[in-house]
C-alpha cells in the first residue's frame, strides 16, 4: 500500500492560494507559491488556530488571516519573533497531480 494520496492537480490551487484536504488527521491546507512549488500544512496557526487556508501566500510563507503570524511553508515553523508551528506533511509532484503523505507528518511537539 503506498503512503501517497493523489489531494488533485496543480492546476486546481491558484498561485499564492490553498486548497483544503480533509483527513483523518485533520484538515491540511496544501500551498501553492507563484513559482508553482507546492507545500502542506495542518490549516491550523500555532498562534490562535486561524484557517492557514484562508491566509496569503508571501514568497515561501504563509501570513494566518488572524493575527497576520508568519508560518515558513516549507516547515511550518512561525517566523520570529512569533514562536510555535503547524504540523507540515511532504508533498510530491507525479506530473501535474499533487501527492501527499499522511503517513511521514514531520508534526511539532505543541501541535
Amino acid at each position: 500500500m503506498s503512503d501517497w494520496i493523489e489531494v488533485g492537480q496543480l492546476t486546481d490551487i491558484p498561485k499564492l492560494g490553498a486548497r483544503v484536504v480533509k483527513t483523518g488527521k485533520g484538515d491540511i491546507a496544501v500551498f501553492r507559491t507563484a513559482e508553482d512549488k507546492v507545500f502542506a500544512l495542518a490549516d491550523k496557526c500555532p498562534h490562535k488556530g486561524g484557517q492557514l487556508s484562508q491566509g496569503i501566500v508571501l514568497g515561501d510563507k504563509v501570513a494566518c488571516p488572524l493575527h497576520d503570524w508568519k508560518i515558513e511553508l516549507a516547515s511550518g515553523t512561525a517566523v520570529a519573533p512569533d514562536d510555535g508551528c503547524a504540523a507540515s506533511y511532504p508533498v510530491k509532484m507525479e506530473g501535474d497531480s499533487i501527492m501527499l503523505s499522511l503517513t511521514a507528518d514531520q508534526g511539532c511537539p505543541n501541535t
